[in-house]
């Protein structure tokens, strides 16, 4: 009997799975490789639903499988520890699945190389992991990595100046009042409850910061526009406001390496939320020269992130906070000054700021690495920004 070797994650098992492992054991008895919550952590950016142990003893369980084994590789090929272990005589795929790396892999260890197509068994509804997680909301986040607070005109009337963004894909789990844009994102949702839709970004932005600011809104707060625009347009995105509550002026990056960099520096440390009735407006000391203060910073970190200049970028951004927080000292009340006092400490950690209008939330950190310093803090979060077309 032939061995027969398939690869993947299986993190969300489903019925598209089983058919899978049943047609790749026709060819012979059936070996799984099963990635590693490293492997997919560092690949996907996200932590798995199930740990690699629960994965594991789930394929075991599946009448078609022979045996299975946690991959002890890294990356799209992390499984080629485990065909020195199995031996294989065959490698199946799926037709999305496939790649030159894998064929030339065969070629090498005299495999056969078998393509399947996604067929579903007989009566069931062809299922996909990426389909499965658009039954929950796919609506992004946004982080604001400068000049927050700038895109109220009470703040640039005082002087012009850019807020910068980035949008994220909801790789995590988007807590309430913790400073992420929650509440333009729920307002989102009442429209289009699992994703946005393909139209311009700026006009959709537009129509959400419209529809979430309309005139018989009971109380008389007008949310930033850095929140609509944060979320719907996606990258890198900077925005100029002078006096006004829509920007004059709105610039986009999507350059792959400036997004890598962000994604490879940025990660997030979960606290407590904000707590009802929480006002970090009370105390304002806003002047004209710490306005100019907010607004230089945000300049700074913008030439910073396009030179991909991490020391730069980590001083800009920490000049950005200090700004924002010499204007409103109660963005760090309550739990929000014990949190940055413990982190600021931690080896790795270059600089900090609280997303949104502070309070609580989250803290989220400029790192040498993120990707290390994920796997040796669990609770930090990386992030992965919403890409045009995402």
């Amino acid at each position: 009997m032939k061995k027969v070797f398939v690869s993947g994650c299986y993190d969300l098992l489903h019925s598209g799975h089983v058919e899978f492992f049943r047609q790749a054991a026709e060819y012979g008895d059936l070996y799984v490789g099963i990635g590693s919550d490293k492997t997919i952590l560092g690949y996907k950016h996200h932590k798995t639903v199930y740990s690699e142990q629960e994965r594991l003893f789930m394929v075991k369980s599946i009448r078609y499988v022979k045996d299975a084994y946690i991959n002890q590789g890294s990356g799209i090929l992390d499984f080629l520890p485990t065909l020195d272990i199995v031996n294989p005589d065959v490698l199946v795929v799926n037709e999305d699945g496939g790649n030159d790396d894998k064929r030339r892999v065969c070629e090498e260890r005299g495999m056969e190389y078998i393509v399947l197509q996604r067929t579903p068994q007989e009566g069931l509804t062809a299922r996909s992991s990426t389909d499965l997680k658009k039954t929950e909301s796919q609506i992004p986040t946004r982080l604001d990595l400068a000049g927050t607070w700038i895109d109220q005109p009470y703040v640039s009337h005082h002087a012009p100046g850019w807020a910068i963004t980035i949008s994220l894909e909801p790789t995590f789990e988007i807590r309430e009042r913790c400073g992420l844009s929650t509440s333009t994102r729920n307002i989102i949702k009442k429209i289009w409850p699992y994703q946005l839709p393909n139209m311009d970004p700026e006009m959709l932005a537009k129509l959400v910061f419209c529809f979430e600011n309309e005139p018989e809104r009971v109380d008389s707060f007008i949310s930033g526009a850095q929140d609509s625009i944060g979320i719907c347009i996606p990258g890198l995105c900077r925005h100029y406001y002078n006096g006004r509550f829509w920007p004059e002026r709105i610039k986009t990056c999507q350059d792959e390496a400036v997004l890598r960099f962000l994604e490879e520096h940025l990660v997030m440390i979960p606290m407590e939320p904000r707590k009802p009735g929480c006002s970090v407006v009370e105390g304002e000391d806003i002047t004209k020269t710490k306005v100019q203060a907010l607004a230089k910073a945000a300049d700074d970190c913008w030439q910073a992130i396009m030179n991909k200049d991490l020391q730069v970028f980590a001083k800009a951004y920490m000049d950005s906070f200090n700004a924002q927080i010499a204007m409103f000292p109660r963005m760090i009340q309550g739990c929000v000054q014990s949190v940055i006092d413990t982190w600021s400490k931690v080896p790795g950690v270059l600089a900090w700021k609280m997303p949104g209008a502070g309070g609580g939330g989250y803290l989220a950190c400029v790192v040498e690495d993120a990707s290390a310093f994920a796997l040796t803090h669990p609770e930090a979060i990386r992030l992965t920004i919403r890409r045009p077309g995402m």
